[in-house]
């Protein structure tokens, strides 16, 4: 990425958020822009986890920077929970009290034979519903596509929302957690982006989405 990556950061309403997690197992660190282009700088250990962080902020529109070591000689599992944990968190910074925000979003992904849905609600409340069966005892490359799940829950714990993901049908492993991680972007793009019809008032009939 050029350098201009700094000047444009902290752009539009300053909805941006730096994280970092270190542990035993891991180091995390993750740098949003929830109003970006999309663009991305990912570094993680696992080639095909990389690619659908890129994904997910390509088509989210999100300008995202994430660096990833972790663990993976045990397996991938901290480093790609921990990630979730993290990206999770600059989410809830970069949407403070979540002020104008659309609070919902959907998006329905196809994928060749994969139709994948995401439904998620800013709601303050931590909330994952997983519908996705066919993933489980498969691999794509290093990638155990089991950890899709820890990642969610990781993200949904951390963002303080409801993430709803359903397959309502597919085959091939690598076209469902790429429709899965699309359709995610594509609905907390939409969830996140500020409604301009609201102003400045927090979309809830008890005026807070964060207590």
């Amino acid at each position: 990425m050029t350098g201009t990556w700094s000047q444009t950061y902290h752009r539009a309403m300053g909805r941006s958020a730096t994280v970092n997690r270190e542990t035993k197992e891991t180091h995390i660190a993750v740098e949003l822009d929830l109003d970006g282009t999309g663009r991305s700088e990912i570094a993680t250990p696992l080639p095909f986890f990389t690619h659908m962080l890129e994904a997910f902020a390509r088509h989210g529109l999100f300008d995202l920077k994430v660096t990833a070591t972790g663990d993976i000689e045990v397996d991938g599992h901290h480093t790609v929970e921990d990630t979730g944990l993290a990206l999770g968190d600059a989410f809830r910074k970069a949407l403070g009290d979540r002020r104008g925000i659309q609070r919902f979003g959907e998006a329905s992904i196809p994928m060749d034979e994969t139709l994948a849905q995401v439904v998620v609600d800013f709601s303050g409340r931590p909330a994952l519903v997983w519908q996705v069966a066919q993933l489980d005892g498969r691999w794509i490359g290093s990638f155990d596509c089991e950890l899709a799940h820890e990642f969610f829950q990781a993200f949904a714990q951390r963002a303080e929302c409801n993430l709803h993901l359903r397959l309502h049908y597919g085959a091939n492993a690598h076209h469902i957690t790429e429709a899965l991680f699309k359709a995610f972007a594509r609905a907390a793009r939409g969830a996140s982006e500020i409604d301009p019809r609201r102003g400045s008032d927090i979309p809830s009939t008890k005026g807070t989405l964060t207590e």
